[in-house]
């Protein structure tokens, strides 16, 4: 029997519903905290040979909900103080713009940020049971940073500060959770993964920077101007390079750790165009591009290191 016309309709308005939905959870930057897991995982599978799914896997949930929840609020609070509106909007910053299209409520949008924080701290919260107080340190300093990160935190100038601190953070509880050892190493994995992280806000904060100065924010690249703000490029990558040479020579990671310096020429093809076009949103585009892959390749390249130092 054909279904009727009313019946198609209806499954394409949900699956245009559906995408909005993705759009403004941003999942593609979902990633970033996909390969930050990843890393506390090998890094325990290169260490002790085990992995425990079931822990894997609502660790990926809860961290993924947490993450969901910090977009979603973003956007809703950009849009409330009439950033969004002010913002030249590309791929990469600018807002998703899913509000000021008037494609959702703020109000649903508010609604799922808290949501998905629920979850997240619920999720976190079973690992406090299971796993004791440093889990619940780590969850308690997520969920106060995702709260008020749209708010007070980058209004204080320390947005790429937390969200470096993040992803050492969910290196950090993930390998915690696995070994049930706070390690030197999974700090130092932390510190690569979380510098990943702030560079790519970082590189982002550049087309926002009227708006944002405007409506009284305070990035990094507001705090120290465009033109040095793009010679600060080169230490967020450094310092990631420098923390697995540390790694390596001190034998906290495998030597295998160092095809993570294949994405090189990415970083500087990135920082160069940086340097050459902070000041135009349109040419900038491609190295905001560039940031965000150099980023996502050094992240999997680390991982793949931590997984062939255990066959060896």
């Amino acid at each position: 029997m054909l279904k009727s016309h009313e019946y198609y309709i209806e499954k394409l308005a949900m699956v245009v519903m559906l995408s909005v939905w993705f759009r403004v959870i941003r999942v593609r930057f979902l990633l970033a905290s996909v390969i930050a897991v990843s890393v506390g995982l090998a890094l325990n599978w290169w260490q002790n040979s085990s992995i425990d799914i079931f822990d894997a896997g609502l660790t990926f949930a809860g961290v993924m909900a947490l993450h969901a929840s910090v977009d979603l609020l973003n956007d809703f609070w950009d849009f409330k103080r009439g950033i969004d509106t002010k913002t030249t909007r590309t791929k990469m910053s600018g807002g998703t713009g899913v509000l000021p299209e008037g494609l959702l409520r703020s109000s649903s949008v508010y609604r799922a940020g808290i949501a998905f924080l629920i979850i997240g701290t619920v999720i976190g919260g079973y690992f406090v049971v299971t796993d004791g107080i440093t889990i619940a340190v780590i969850l308690g300093f997520a969920i106060l940073s995702i709260f008020f990160y749209s708010t007070k935190i980058v209004d204080s100038g320390l947005g790429e500060f937390f969200v470096a601190v993040k992803g050492a953070m969910i290196v950090i509880g993930t390998f915690f959770i696995q070994s049930g050892e706070l390690s030197l190493e999974s700090i130092l994995a932390g510190v690569v993964v979380g510098s990943l992280s702030s560079l790519v806000l970082f590189i982002a904060s550049f087309p926002d920077h009227d708006a944002d100065k405007s409506k009284g924010r305070k990035t990094l690249v507001i705090t120290v101007g465009k033109k040095r703000g793009a010679t600060l490029f080169w230490i967020f990558p450094l310092v990631s390079y420098l923390a697995i040479i540390v790694g390596v020579s001190a034998s906290l990671f495998p030597v295998f750790s160092l095809i993570s310096f294949l994405s090189v020429p990415l970083m500087i093809k990135s920082g160069i165009g940086l340097q050459k076009n902070y000041d135009s949103i349109e040419n900038l585009v491609p190295f905001m591009s560039s940031t965000l892959m150099f980023g996502r390749i050094t992240g999997t390249l680390f991982v793949a290191g931590f997984l062939l130092g255990s066959i060896t």
